[in-house]
């Protein structure tokens, strides 16, 4: 037997998307057919997105990430379509755990991302309208913004 020490045991890593999914998703068209009769000028879309993460079992550290993304476009005042869309990654995360809400808020909806985007692309597009093409998100803004709001809760 040889005296050379032995690798050591391969770790994951603090971060491993275990799996990805669509888990809701709504497309509407609520003035088809008219609308597309009617439809002379580009929509105005107005995006609200939205990052929940939650354990998925108590005293593991494995989690369910949602990007939710609702997409409401309107020309003319009408409305066009209405696209939600709830994106979720189950995410095995070992960091510690004053950072813990960081990667779960920031670093997880940043891999979900670029998926989500073209599902909401893909969806528009074949509901008969220019695809909406989400401009990259700053999900450090997003969690700051959250938190601000969190603590301007706290102390009224």
């Amino acid at each position: 037997m040889s005296d050379a020490p032995s690798a050591p045991p391969m770790s994951q890593g603090p971060l491993v998307l275990n799996m990805q999914y669509t888990k809701d998703l709504s497309f509407e068209v609520p003035n088809a057919p008219e609308i597309f009769a009617t439809l002379r000028e580009q929509p105005r879309v107005d995006l609200q997105l939205d990052v929940q993460a939650r354990p998925i079992q108590e005293g593991q550290n494995v989690y369910e990430v949602s990007l939710n993304i609702r997409a409401d476009a309107q020309a003319n005042d009408q409305t066009c379509f209405i696209a939600e869309l709830v994106y979720c990654g189950i995410f095995t995360i070992d960091v510690e755990p004053q950072v813990l809400e960081p990667v779960l808020l920031v670093e997880c909806p940043r891999l979900l991302f670029p998926f989500a985007r073209n599902i909401l692309a893909d969806v528009t597009r074949d509901g008969g309208f220019p695809p909406v093409m989400l401009a990259p998100i700053d999900f450090v803004a997003l969690w700051q913004s959250r938190r601000g709001e969190q603590g301007q809760v706290g102390t009224a």
